[in-house]
């Protein structure tokens, strides 16, 4: 999750990351097939894009987040789109999909902007009620939120009381 826009793209690279293996074997027809990719389960690059737009749209209005003069310095000079284009592609390729990400690593792209664990747990929040108003089901989004968890410590460098 970056200024908003860079604590958003943040916590949708850690989930991308998480989801890039995540295929499982599972019985279909009595035959043994591999699961849909998380990629194809969440629907494609359209409706995944449709998410990371809603989820960098709340991030960009949140008090909580802008609170922090770095994230809101950043999120005033990376525009929205830009930011959207590239948590798309990390989505797209860390649930299996045909994108190819070629952004920062989590940790460059945030250790600027001294991102808080209440930051961090507001990011999350905002992620999973994005998650909720678009249906995403149960198994999908725990995978999701494991991505992003396996990101946190790149993101958050900067103590609670900070």
């Amino acid at each position: 999750m970056f200024s908003r826009k860079m604590s958003f793209c943040t916590a949708l690279s850690f989930v991308v990351i998480l989801l890039v293996g995540s295929q499982v074997a599972v019985a279909q027809n009595g035959a043994e097939e591999k699961e849909q990719s998380l990629y194809n389960r969440l629907g494609g690059l359209a409706p995944i894009s449709v998410v990371v737009s809603d989820f960098i749209n709340a991030l960009v209005a949140d008090d909580v987040i802008n609170s922090n003069p770095a994230v809101d310095a950043a999120r005033k000079r990376v525009p929205a789109p830009y930011l959207k284009y590239h948590v798309t592609a990390m989505v797209c390729q860390a649930t299996g999909g045909p994108c190819q990400y070629h952004g920062r690593g989590m940790k460059e792209s945030h250790a600027h902007l001294n991102i808080t664990e209440q930051e961090w747990d507001r990011s999350v929040t905002i992620f999973k009620e994005v998650l909720a108003k678009h249906k995403v089901p149960a198994k999908e989004t725990q995978e999701l939120l494991d991505i992003i968890d396996s990101t946190k410590a790149d993101i958050v460098v900067a103590g609670s009381g900070e």
